[in-house]
């Protein structure tokens, strides 16, 4: 099965991590996960965001650990929708913040006469204090990558 993902994956944490894995379970033994990786100037300005080649690397580390490597590729994106609307995928995995676009993948595909994409909403890994792990919490220090309250 050919699944697809994207984000920014600014902070790798373990919701990201948990979305990735679904993502190889759902693409099963002889499949392959194409993960779109934002490029900075579709984010909001305002934000400051790592470097794509840094968030790339990060990526290429998890995914060599866990021998994910050769069953998958990691693509740019420079909007919302990356190459899921024209590409031939069977499914999408997705985070309850990101189930609309995934909806709205769907739709533009319909119109396009191709296949909608499974959608495989993964739910939200929740930090310790039962509020979802989010980059930018980390990146506020009040958690750590795992969700752990920090001081």
């Amino acid at each position: 099965m050919k699944v697809c993902i994207g984000g920014t994956f600014e902070i790798l944490h373990k919701g990201h991590k948990k979305l990735l894995t679904e993502a190889f379970k759902t693409a099963g033994e002889n499949g392959f996960v194409f993960i779109g990786l934002t490029k900075q100037k579709i984010q909001d300005k305002k934000k400051s965001i790592r470097r794509y080649e840094d968030r790339k690397e990060e990526l290429i580390r998890f995914l060599r650990e866990r021998n994910w490597l050769s069953k998958s590729v990691i693509l740019p994106i420079s909007d919302k929708y990356g190459l899921a609307v024209d590409e031939e995928y069977d499914a999408i995995v997705v985070s309850p913040e990101t189930y609309h676009v995934a909806v709205e993948i769907n739709e533009k595909r319909i119109q396009k006469g191709k296949k909608p994409l499974k959608i495989i909403k993964v739910p939200f890994v929740l930090a310790e204090d039962g509020k979802p792990i989010s980059s930018s919490r980390i990146k506020n220090k009040e958690i750590n990558e795992n969700g752990e309250l920090l001081d």
